[in-house]
């Protein structure tokens, strides 16, 4: 007799749990303008932005393997957000070349000095006469995996948005190269930009630092290490959300432990392929939310609100107003991570592209 009565109980607590969710996601100031209710993984419920669901639908299609899952190397051969745009813009009969997305920017390819041999790099440059201010740029995947041209919708963006040339460098990756290689080639390709941005057509007096996920925490340790071995600082720095810290049990990367395309698990299996111990993970060109910021540019931070580091872009912000940096931070809500480069489908990426183009063109342009 009781079995039905406490069925028909839990089914309520389990609606009520429900609508409260939704409702505490409605109330919350950070999930405003969101047009769609999305189920991403088998655990959590996001509010995710029609568009942005779109390139998680496409990106979803392609049943890849879990990253966590796999080895490094094929960790390298998955499909990538980039993959996914293309898929989307196919599936609504439009081009997805680069040079059609986003036209004026011409492209060539070049060698950059790295701390331990050449770096490929490529070189973005809007039209106009010159000199323009010239960027360089890092790209995201963990430091283990991507490189420039899985990440070329955002150095392409932020060429035109910027006005600016974008020098987009790659590095060396962990495993194969543990930390801090790739900080170190991170240096070593800005000390070449101090010294060589004229032959690229640049002024070698307005230089910016930036980048994403992974990039944009060498875009910020980079600007620091600039300023400690006395070079030429950057007069911008832009992190799209960097990694910030290794904590993984902040907020956001409990709430967003099975996000897509970045999930906790995956910033786990990053955080173990790019370090040799636990020491390394404090290192202050990691762990930025402790290091000494004191004296750098302006910096801006790019979040999104479905995303493991989130939280680290908020923590940074607070690190870096504390220690005296004008810094600006915006949130984009409704979006993932790897938005930032899907300007081409989605409009709050094309909006974060032209807002970072202003903030980083402002500066480079005095």
């Amino acid at each position: 007799m009781n079995r039905p009565r406490n069925a028909a109980l839990m089914l309520s607590l389990l609606t009520l749990s429900l609508a409260a969710v939704i409702t505490g996601c409605a109330r919350d100031p950070e999930k405003r303008s969101v047009s769609e209710l999305a189920v991403s993984g088998t655990k959590s419920l996001f509010r995710t932005d029609s568009y942005m669901q779109k390139v998680l639908n496409k990106f979803a299609s392609f049943d890849a393997k879990a990253v966590e899952k796999t080895t490094p190397v094929e960790a390298r051969k998955q499909p990538t957000i980039a993959d996914a745009v293309k898929g989307v813009l196919q599936d609504q009969d439009k081009s997805s070349a680069p040079e059609a997305l986003v036209p004026g920017v011409t492209t060539r390819e070049i060698t950059v000095p790295g701390a331990a041999g050449g770096l490929p790099a490529t070189v973005y440059t809007p039209g106009g006469t010159g000199p323009h201010p010239v960027v360089l740029y890092f790209h995201g995947g963990g430091w283990v995996f991507a490189d420039r041209k899985v990440y070329d919708g955002g150095a392409r963006g932020l060429a035109k948005q910027a006005n600016a040339i974008v020098v987009s460098v790659d590095y060396r990756l962990a495993p194969e190269n543990k930390f801090p290689a790739a900080h170190e080639d991170a240096l070593a390709a800005y000390r070449w930009l101090t010294r060589n941005a004229q032959t690229l057509g640049g002024d070698p007096e307005r230089l910016g630092l930036a980048g994403e996920s992974a990039g944009g925490n060498l875009a910020v340790a980079t600007a620091v290490a600039a300023r400690d071995q006395k070079l030429q600082a950057p007069r911008h720095v832009l992190a799209v959300y960097p990694v910030a810290q290794a904590n993984t049990r902040t907020e956001s990367y409990l709430k967003y432990a099975d996000a897509m395309p970045l999930n906790r698990p995956m910033m786990l299996w990053f955080i173990a392929q790019v370090t040799t111990s636990e020491t390394q993970a404090k290192d202050p060109r990691i762990d930025l939310v402790n290091a000494d910021l004191k004296g750098l540019p302006p910096v801006t931070l790019v979040n999104a609100e479905i995303d493991p580091l989130r939280d680290d872009g908020a923590l940074l912000e607070q690190a870096l107003r504390t220690q005296g940096v004008p810094v600006e931070r915006k949130l984009y809500d409704g979006v993932t991570h790897e938005f930032f480069g899907t300007a081409a489908v989605v409009q709050k990426a094309e909006q974060a592209q032209a807002y970072a183009g202003q903030r980083l063109g402002a500066d480079l342009s005095r």
